[in-house]
């Protein structure tokens, strides 16, 4: 990677990118942590519209907390969150879920002993009634032949799936995912994967968090690595080699 490609902040927060227009989330200096222990420090972090932007870094680095900063789940000790161009710093998660913010974390988010069917209709909001759940069947048709099994009961993959769901029912405008792919076989990640790039083509953006590298890389349109609760790199995947990127993240957990 060059250093010329002006992605190197000069404010010690790492580097980061150029204001982009059309931003659906956007971090500015976000600090923030757990009681005094500071975790995230000065992420600038940008999300356009129709985009896949991966989060990369090694475990402890403060990947799982940027995904909570932004959702409004922790509160964060500075900087600025905004969502579709408003300032939603203060604004608690059902504000931010209302304004178009979806995010999906790490483990299987369902109702165990529900039915596939009663799960889906939950996470139909109550001014998208008139869709009903037929989104969620188009991106993940196995789930059609699942409508009356308990949702306990299916595999992890299919179980993902049906946690994926709220995704293409809640009609949002940027989804934060957190470690969609962990414990899956390649072929569940592969159609997840699909799922989520025609999502993306719909002009929903993304945030990927993602244990698989190769496999992020492989879909987004931009990466940013964390590490130490630091942006260390902003930019397209191809400015990543291999080499670059290991001693990136050893760099960052060491």
């Amino acid at each position: 990677m060059s250093a010329a490609s002006g992605l190197v902040s000069d404010h010690g927060g790492g580097a980061f990118p150029m204001p982009v227009d059309d931003a659906v989330l956007t971090l500015q200096r976000v600090s923030a942590g757990y009681g005094r222990t500071a975790v995230l420090r000065d992420v600038d972090l940008t999300v356009p519209a129709g985009k896949i932007v991966a989060l990369l870094g090694p475990n402890g680095a403060g990947k799982t907390t940027l995904l909570r900063a932004a959702s409004g789940l922790l509160s964060i000790s500075a900087g600025q969150v905004r969502l579709g161009g408003s300032d939603v710093t203060r604004e608690p998660p059902y504000r931010r879920a209302i304004g178009g913010l979806c995010l999906v974390p790490e483990g299987r988010g369902i109702f165990p002993n529900l039915s596939v069917r009663e799960n889906l209709l939950l996470q139909v909001p109550p001014t998208r009634q008139h869709v009903g759940y037929e989104p969620a069947l188009e991106a993940f048709p196995i789930l059609s032949e699942r409508l009356t099994q308990r949702a306990g009961s299916l595999s992890g993959g299919q179980q993902q799936m049906l946690a994926l769901s709220r995704c293409f029912l809640s009609d949002p405008s940027v989804v934060l995912l957190d470690e969609v792919s962990m414990g899956l076989a390649p072929r569940i990640i592969d159609e997840i994967f699909d799922a989520l790039v025609k999502l993306s083509h719909n002009g929903v953006a993304l945030l990927l968090v993602e244990q698989y590298v190769n496999r992020a890389l492989g879909i987004a349109d931009h990466v940013y690595l964390l590490g130490r609760g630091r942006i260390t790199f902003s930019g397209p995947p191809a400015e990543l080699d291999e080499a670059e990127l290991i001693r990136r993240y050893v760099g960052a957990a060491g």
